[in-house]
């Protein structure tokens, strides 16, 4: 026998004033369990949108703080960029304004600094993300940089090239007075003079220091000899001649020499004798006819006196060589 009987369900009949007992048939049963079921799955649905909404899963959860721990991470990065970007610019500064001026080295161009990398379609499979421009931008600055600092780089290469190269750049610099300033003196400097021989002005591509016949007269700077003696290639009427190629686009000649010391292909010092001073050519009196050749242009010879003379002897000898007076030769 059964402990629990099957439940029944009575209803009061109002016209029999007696409780009758009410049938449910199969049909109602279906109605109400498809009713109770849909009712379900509604409110199923509402609480999964609802917590989808506004419930975050613990993936998601997950996922969110590795997104802000990449956020801090990228505005980190472009912080130590800002930084690196600084010093960077403060290194470029100091090549242009300092190291190549002391080298007397062009400055690298602004275009070649920060010309871009690569074509428009660099960072296209970066688009799409959350966070698209600002890794794009990142990204961007970092090849920029990767790009300045190469640059940067091969400059310090030719900054170090060229300190080595100081030494022998100051030995080639025509630096001294090629007859020792107490045994002559600058009669006629460089510019339009009058020649005495061929009675017209032309231009005077040196400066002439008379001194006695015989004086000796020195190499400037160092170099190797290339013209030594009378009537070189395209030295007509300078007479015994020496020329001396100093490199880094240096020249110097030597004209009206009595004679010579040095044969061409030598190797000369500064303050080394390479002849005396003589009257050969179209020369009016014992002198020196010296020139100076910088990247194939005469220059004013005077400009390179200065390792010799104190302040105020290279200024009476700026003043003299100013002087539009005759030349000697």
């Amino acid at each position: 026998m059964s402990l629990f009987k099957p439940k029944r369900t009575y209803k009061f009949n109002p016209h029999t004033l007696s409780y009758e007992k009410v049938v449910v048939t199969v049909r109602e049963k279906v109605k109400k369990i498809s009713f109770t079921v849909a009712f379900g799955l509604v409110l199923g649905v509402l609480f999964m949108i609802l917590g989808y909404q506004f419930v975050d899963s613990p993936k998601e959860r997950v996922m969110k703080r590795e997104i802000a721990q990449y956020k801090r991470q990228l505005a980190s990065i472009n912080k130590r960029l800002a930084r690196d970007e600084k010093v960077l610019s403060d290194l470029e500064s100091r090549d242009d304004d300092i190291y190549r001026v002391i080298f007397e080295s062009a400055p690298i161009p602004e275009s070649v600094r920060k010309s871009g990398i690569g074509g428009v379609e660099r960072y296209s499979d970066l688009e799409g993300y959350e966070c698209a421009e600002e890794i794009k931008a990142t990204a961007q600055r970092l090849d920029d940089l990767s790009k300045r600092l190469y640059v940067q780089s091969v400059s310090f290469d030719e900054i170090s090239m060229m300190a080595r190269n100081k030494q022998e750049r100051l030995a080639a610099l025509p630096a001294i007075m090629p007859v020792r300033k107490n045994q002559c003196k600058l009669v006629s400097g460089f510019g339009s003079r009058y020649h005495p021989i061929l009675h017209r002005h032309r231009m005077h591509t040196g400066v002439d220091l008379t001194a006695r016949r015989g004086t000796p007269v020195y190499a400037t700077a160092d170099g190797k000899v290339t013209t030594a003696g009378r009537d070189g290639k395209g030295l007509s009427g300078y007479g015994i001649t020496v020329v001396v190629n100093h490199g880094y686009g240096f020249q110097t000649l030597y004209a009206h020499l009595n004679d010579v010391t040095v044969r061409p292909g030598q190797k000369v010092k500064r303050g080394e004798l390479v002849g005396h001073v003589g009257a050969t050519g179209l020369a009016q009196g014992p002198h020196l006819h010296y020139e100076v050749i910088q990247n194939g242009n005469k220059v004013n010879p005077v400009y390179y006196f200065f390792n010799d003379l104190t302040p105020s002897e290279y200024e009476e000898v700026i003043e003299a060589g100013n002087q539009e007076n005759q030349c000697l030769s």
